[in-house]
């Protein structure tokens, strides 16, 4: 290391050609958001040299483009994106994310420990820096099935790994708030380290409390009051703008040069087709700036706050000693990538082939105890006054409706005319055949049905339809391919998507994950559908850590009380 120290210190000197030269930029300076003309100095994965004219053994002409420090992703899950991590890094990198933090919750809750060890091991030979944050709550309430548990000593065996920042989202909040003896234990082994929140809607006192825990950072604010009350309270807000949730135009009148310490921006979670249409972080900045934020503000958010509140001290800036993550832009207002350098290296095709590729786990993890019937997703009982779910798009929050909906012959059926499909919930970790009913509003569907075996948090499956033997059908097809995504009318399976790692995740290139996207969104469409984005949005309605009316294959789930109904 000592040689290491002094080769920087003897090229940061211009003593020696530096091992990389970046000629002519204008760096954008994130301390007084002046462009400034120099070249960019490079030992080994650090930068050693701004502000000045260089030699270097490798050049890179910069020809006049701004340079501006790679962005990091603070939260996200990278099974949510379809892809491994090896196709997300070829998918995300050239869009100038050289850090992600993601959390491997979905794995986790299908295969335990097992995520870890993949994740950490993909992380590894990954190019962008991919970090990771450890799974608090898995799973993350006792009203579903799960595939594992993790308990404190589970998170302990990985606290140490170069890789791992501390413990993900922690979203069982009255666990927090009434002490719960295993969310103390990982709140207490964890407490010198970083915690990420998970605290939609949370105000006023509960909020204090929550943060006395020492929870830092939340990525579920929706509304600007909301997230101002967070930020001033000490939080770092994630400005989130994913492929379901989108928060950006809401806060982001916020975020200015003098609060862009409190604020950094993450997806959770964007998919390859959004990507190919709109980009990853640069599509939020780009959009920020578009919504007027002032760009020094919009960057700082992007990498050096981000860095701050991660406690990523070597990173954020292009600083002499700051890791050498590096993007350069034709055009910084339309936030326009050119070039990504990440830890030193130019980024494109080769640096991705010489990569080691991790083998995929989990492909046989969708178990039914046996194919479902037409039968099993009935619904008896009487129609009057029935718990609907309300989708809201755009939000993974749902309403708690209450309507009156057909019946023939002691069963309840769905109404197209209010838009009310029939969802339900079916257990697929081979523990049980529980199976839960209810009912969905704002899918559009008019006939068919669709499935996914993405089903946040547990991930069982969740199926929408108009047919009981069509959502029979979409279920059991999901057995035989693995998991994934499917629509299904009359019978005919219309499209799929196969995804068979852990039931999450593609074991495809990215390019092909996009385009069989674009194949179901049609096929959706031609079904009724209106949602922009239906099956991620199919996704979270299994998720009863999100206010207000879920369900899982217990049932539906009041989520403010925490009961079925």
């Amino acid at each position: 290391m000592q040689k290491t120290i002094m080769r920087r210190v003897a090229q940061g000197q211009g003593r020696e050609p530096a091992d990389l030269v970046i000629r002519n930029v204008r760096l954008f300076d994130l301390v007084t958001g002046d462009l400034i003309p120099t070249d960019i100095a490079i030992c080994g994965d650090r930068i050693v040299g701004t502000y000045g004219d260089y030699e270097g053994v490798q050049t890179i002409d910069g020809a006049g483009r701004i340079a501006v420090p790679g962005f990091i992703d603070t939260h996200l899950h990278v099974e949510s994106s379809l892809v491994t991590p090896f196709e997300f890094d070829r998918c995300v990198l050239p869009h100038g994310v050289t850090t992600a933090i993601c959390d491997p919750h979905e794995m986790a809750n299908v295969l335990g420990r097992t995520a870890f060890d993949y994740f950490l091991s993909a992380a590894e030979r990954t190019v962008m820096d991919l970090r990771v944050n450890l799974s608090s709550c898995v799973p993350a309430t006792s009203m579903e099935t799960s595939g594992a548990t993790l308990n404190v000593d589970d998170l302990l065996a990985y606290r140490n790994h170069p890789k791992v920042i501390g413990l993900a989202e922690f979203m069982n909040i009255p666990g927090v708030l009434n002490g719960d003896p295993g969310c103390l234990d990982k709140l207490a082994a964890f407490a010198d380290g970083h915690i990420d929140g998970h605290a939609p809607l949370m105000r006023g006192k509960p909020l204090n409390g929550y943060l006395a825990a020492g929870i830092s950072t939340d990525h579920e604010a929706t509304a600007a009051d909301e997230a101002l009350e967070k930020i001033r309270k000490g939080m770092t807000v994630l400005i989130r703008e994913g492929s379901v949730c989108k928060d950006l135009e809401a806060l982001v009148p916020l975020l200015n040069v003098a609060t862009s310490p409190f604020f950094a921006f993450c997806t959770d979670d964007r998919n390859p087709l959004e990507i190919a249409h709109e980009g990853h972080l640069d599509f939020l900045i780009r959009r920020a700036i578009e919504l007027g934020v002032e760009p020094l503000a919009a960057y700082r958010a992007a990498s050096l706050s981000a860095a701050s509140a991660f406690g990523l001290k070597d990173r954020g800036q292009i600083a002499p000693g700051k890791r050498a993550d590096i993007v350069l832009l034709d055009d910084l207002v339309r936030c326009q990538v050119s070039d990504v350098i990440s830890a030193g290296r130019l980024v494109n095709d080769a640096l991705f082939a010489g990569r080691e590729i991790v083998s995929p786990v989990g492909l046989e993890s969708v178990k039914l105890p046996r194919p479902v019937t037409a039968q099993d997703m009935v619904v008896e009982g009487s129609g009057k006054d029935r718990p609907v779910m309300g989708v809201i798009p755009g939000q993974i929050i749902t309403d708690f409706l209450r309507l009156d909906l057909p019946e023939d012959d002691g069963h309840v059926l769905p109404d197209a005319e209010q838009d009310v499909a029939k969802v339900c919930v079916v257990a697929r970790h081979g523990h049980n055949d529980n199976i839960g009913r209810g009912f969905v509003r704002g899918f559009g569907l008019k006939d068919g049905a669709l499935a996914s075996s993405v089903g946040h948090d547990s991930h069982n499956i969740c199926v929408v339809g108009t047919s009981d033997a069509d959502m029979a059908c979409a279920v059991n097809h999901l057995e035989k391919t693995g998991g994934g995504f499917v629509a299904v009318r009359n019978g005919q399976v219309l499209a799929d998507l196969h995804l068979p790692v852990a039931g999450l995740m593609s074991d495809a290139p990215y390019e092909q994950v996009r385009d069989e996207l674009i194949i179901l969104r049609k096929e959706a469409k031609s079904m009724g559908v209106v949602l922009e984005e239906p099956f991620l949005q199919l996704a979270f309605l299994p998720l009863p850590v999100i206010p207000h009316l879920k369900i899982t294959d217990f049932g539906m789930i009041d989520v403010r009380t925490m009961s079925l109904v």
